[in-house]
């Protein structure tokens, strides 16, 4: 609640590709396909209990991100003044989020309406130069399928001038808000990348829970809103956020589910709903439980009665959707850390977890910041290691190849591989590069190991996505815990920075270890 609105910072940097692997499976190219539809995630998912299923019932966490700035006036994810749509959705992968929570507002879907500050210079973004925003959108959800995110779309705003207490204003009434839901429901129907809608972002006073008044019930909206959606894609999954304010108990917009135990959404369409809480720290705003003598043990129990209980009690699964901080102040990093505590490690409890998507990717939230720094480049490591214990196994590919790799070739059986290397970033004192591993085998692969030798005196001084040892000339690179395992085809990436010395660019070598 009372969260300022986030605005543009407009930085430009140059962007750093950094991949990641493809779907983590194992077996011969004839198995391949099969062997990828069987790893948890494939097809649409389902609800069970507090758990999400998917198409063969394994149950899968959502763990993952927002990207905004399609609910902006730029209309379109923000970043791209900066970098290669591609690059970042590659990069996300790559830090193990699984999910991408995507807001929007209705603006996107007037006819016409053209995305801003987008960098289509030198190749970058490309493929974007003259698309609609709805259209920068399809190429966004079709290249994080193929990188294994899911997407979620969230109506966030009915225009982009700022966020409303309710679904609907004098400009874009409910039969709007209900007609554009339909609309995207429609439009990405078959693609089960897309896996749901939220159907609006941070309810608020004066919007109530089981009020009865139409004009003001959301969750009587959220049922007519979610009914619509599942009419015309009925493998959806719903998700509806909380109020503000139930029975004069109030916590922040759209963090509030305590009306859920008396009145639960009703669906036509079962085992489709999700319940959604937003959840901040004191860079957003002051809450009474943060000056509580007993903080941060009292915040399980606050978690509960707003929006906990609906998981331990196996009514539906529960999604917290937003949540973040500057990460500056001490109670802020208690905050966090005890948040994550309670949403459940992956390691101790796999996907019987509360699900998530952090706020935000980018780091021009005004009142939170982001996962990259200002550069749009580089990661905020101290604010991404906060959530390491709670990101889940990332997802298959859905078409179109795994982080837009190239395909393998080799005979049955063959375990093999290949590495490009590219200079990023030449600044005369010191350079970045990348090195591209792709799995040119028939066979998945479970590690990698990439060497090269410099023809001048070139020094490696830092490394991401890889561990990186030099001895003299001679560099050896091995794969990370989270991107050995390559399918038949399948492509990640790592890279490093260095102090020049002279000479061309190697030739590296990759072996399957």
């Amino acid at each position: 609640m009372f969260r300022s609105v986030r605005r543009a910072l407009c930085a430009m940097a140059a962007a750093l590709l950094i991949p990641l692997a493809g779907a983590q499976t194992a077996g011969a190219a004839a198995d391949a396909a099969a062997d990828a539809a069987a790893a948890p995630g494939a097809g649409y998912w389902h609800t069970s209990g507090r758990q999400i299923l998917d198409a063969a019932g394994q149950p899968v966490r959502i763990a993952g991100i927002n990207w905004f700035g399609f609910e902006t006036s730029n209309h379109v994810v923000h970043g791209l003044w900066s970098r290669d749509y591609k690059s970042m959705i590659d990069q996300m992968r790559s830090l193990g989020y699984n999910t991408l929570r995507i807001p929007f507002s209705d603006d996107i879907l007037k006819p016409g309406t053209m995305p801003d500050s987008i960098n289509t210079s030198s190749g970058m973004n490309a493929d974007l130069a003259g698309l609609t925003s709805l259209q920068v959108l399809d190429k966004i959800v079709a290249y994080a399928g193929q990188d294994g995110l899911k997407v979620i779309l969230d109506r966030h705003r009915p225009d982009s001038g700022g966020q409303s207490a309710l679904w609907y204003t004098a400009s874009v009434p409910e039969s709007t808000w209900i007609a554009n839901l339909k609309s995207l429901a429609a439009r990405y129907k078959g693609q089960d990348t897309v896996i749901g809608i939220d159907l609006h972002n941070e309810p608020h006073d004066p919007a109530c829970w089981g009020c009865g008044d139409t004009t003001k019930d959301w969750r009587l909206a959220a049922q007519r809103a979610g009914n619509a959606v599942l009419s015309v894609n009925p493998d959806l999954l719903v998700f509806v956020e909380g109020v503000q304010t139930v029975n004069g108990v109030s916590g922040w917009w759209g963090g509030n589910l305590m009306g859920v135990a008396q009145y639960p959404v009703q669906l036509d369409v079962p085992n489709r709903l999700v319940y959604s809480a937003h959840d901040y720290a004191t860079s957003v705003a002051q809450q009474t439980w943060f000056s509580d003598p007993s903080f941060p043990d009292n915040m399980p129990g606050v978690w509960d009665k707003y929006w906990g209980y609906i998981f331990k009690q196996n009514i539906a699964p529960v999604w917290v959707g937003e949540f973040g901080t500057t990460l500056q102040s001490t109670v802020d990093q208690k905050w966090l850390a005890a948040l994550v505590t309670y949403l459940r490690s992956t390691s101790a409890y796999g996907a019987d977890s509360f699900h998530w998507t952090y706020w935000s990717l980018n780091p021009n939230s005004g009142d939170t910041g982001g996962i990259l720094n200002s550069d749009w480049t580089t990661v905020d490591t101290v604010k991404d290691g906060y959530l390491k214990s709670i990101k889940a196994p990332l997802f298959p590919s859905t078409g179109g190849g795994t982080g837009g790799g190239d395909g393998g070739g080799g005979g049955d059986g063959t375990r093999a591989c290949s590495a490009t290397y590219t200079v990023t970033n030449d600044w005369g004192s010191g350079f970045n590069a990348e090195v591209k591993v792709t799995n040119t085998g028939t066979v998945a692969l479970s590690g990698w190991k990439v060497t090269w030798t410099y023809s001048g005196t070139q020094k490696i001084t830092n490394s991401w996505n890889a561990t990186v040892t030099q001895s003299g000339q001679s560099v050896t690179a091995t794969n990370a815990a989270h991107n050995g395992a390559l399918s038949a085809g399948g492509s990640t990436s790592f890279g490093f920075g260095g102090a020049p010395g002279g000479g061309a660019a190697p030739t590296p070598v990759c072996t399957p270890v």
